[in-house]
């Protein structure tokens, strides 16, 4: 594939279901206050798929870059694939601040995977990496896409970075859900693919579409900060659901969160790992 030693971004499928709003401030945000992955991580699924620095590796639902930017250290190439290009941007920027030229960004999402083939060709590719996006994805339909383009001993590593800030079973957390629901008017119960039956879900999903199934932990604390919470909140809110007074929104979660300080997060990284 000719963009895999381009850095700009380029735009192929049908861009079906593409946008779900986190565009603009959103990708910013996402950029600044999402977490990255512990080495450990990468560690895990360079040993499962046996990679090399001849293999090419996919980023499916990139966001920002962070997985597809530590990851090229590791293979010949990623390509990092987003619906949205103000995500890409800031993935494209953060390759350039480390200096990786093996790095492609590309407009697309899941229902672009069939395309691939025609570009990339079967058993091409070492892994495909997927973070928290998967809950978008219509995962039966990628993963049985997914099993004829990636090469034999590579696979489908689904990644989950921790339940997100407002389900954590800490006293700082119970308090941020009851200051979002209130906020929004609605439960805030989404999971995002981290629950249990999520999981379930997808680990079923792999072994139908032909894969070997295995499941990695790697557990991590963080003490996090007030503007941190905040800009973690926003980053998971659609553009369209971002407040327009963001202090008045930042004095809410403080008043909430304050008397529940110091907020630890204990962060369990489930590393799913479909094999072929």
């Amino acid at each position: 594939m000719s963009a895999i030693a381009s850095a700009r971004t380029t735009t192929v499928g049908t861009l079906s279901g593409m946008a779900q709003g986190f565009r603009g401030d959103v990708a910013d945000f996402y950029h600044r206050y999402r977490r990255g992955y512990p080495l450990a991580v990468l560690d895990a699924v360079v040993e499962v798929f046996g990679l090399t620095p001849d293999d090419v590796a996919v980023d499916l639902g990139c966001g920002t870059g962070q997985v597809t930017v530590p990851l090229a250290e590791r293979v010949r190439a990623v390509i990092g694939v987003d619906p949205e290009p103000d995500m890409l941007a800031h993935g494209r920027r953060a390759g350039e601040e480390r200096g990786a030229a093996n790095l492609a960004w590309v407009v697309g999402t899941d229902a672009d995977v069939p395309a691939w083939r025609a570009v990339l060709g079967d058993g091409s590719v070492g892994v495909v990496t997927i973070g928290q996006a998967l809950h978008w994805m219509r995962h039966d339909e990628l993963f049985r896409a997914l099993h004829p383009l990636v090469r034999p001993g590579g696979g489908v590593a689904v990644l989950t970075n921790g339940t997100p800030l407002w389900l954590q079973d800490e006293d700082w957390s119970r308090a941020l859900r009851e200051c979002l629901e209130q906020w929004l008017g609605t439960p805030a119960g989404n999971a995002c693919g981290t629950d249990e039956e999520s999981q379930a879900r997808y680990r079923e999903s792999l072994a139908a579409a032909g894969f070997r199934v295995d499941v990695r932990g790697v557990d991590y604390t963080a003490e996090l900060d007030l503007e941190s919470i905040v800009g973690g909140v926003l980053s998971a809110l659609p553009v369209d659901r971002l407040p327009a007074d963001r202090q008045a929104f930042t004095d809410l979660v403080r008043a909430a969160l304050e008397p529940h300080a110091p907020f630890t997060e204990h962060v369990h990284v489930t590393v799913l790992t479909g094999r072929r």
